[in-house]
């Protein structure tokens, strides 16, 4: 039983160590996107959104994912709360992008040029991540 338990602290400290680090701040993603030289993976989601909710919960924290997402800057942009009370940031930035559906799932430049979309969610970590080594 000792032996399982430290397997699993081991295992839950290797992934804790290999997980990207997520902006929630649309500067802060563009600065860090120009200073590694990487493009911004943007999230736009609501709290309201089952395939937003999909993605963050069976998606996003896979494996393929995380090690796709290693090669971009990832920054999720929370739009509406469950309430469906707007989050300006979030707001802002899907009137810019004209968002009509969410999940929406944008990849930019270190500019926040558009570079490709994505709406509605992946199935699978392995999916999400062919989608963004396209």
């Amino acid at each position: 039983m000792k032996i399982l338990a430290s397997l699993l602290l081991v295992a839950a400290s290797l992934s804790a160590q290999g997980a990207v680090k997520w902006e929630h701040d649309y500067s802060s993603a563009l600065k860090r996107a120009k200073a590694e030289k990487k493009l911004i993976f943007m999230d736009l989601w609501t709290e309201w959104c089952g395939p937003c909710l999909h993605l963050q919960k069976n998606v996003f924290p896979t494996a393929e994912a995380q090690a796709a997402l290693a090669k971009y800057v990832p920054y999720s942009a929370l739009v509406e709360k469950r309430d469906r009370t707007p989050v300006p940031e979030g707001t802002k930035l899907a009137e810019q992008f004209r968002l009509n559906a969410y999940p929406t799932m944008i990849i930019l430049d270190a500019e926040g040029k558009e570079v490709r979309r994505q709406v509605g969610a992946f199935r699978s970590g392995a999916e999400f991540a062919g989608w963004l080594k396209q």
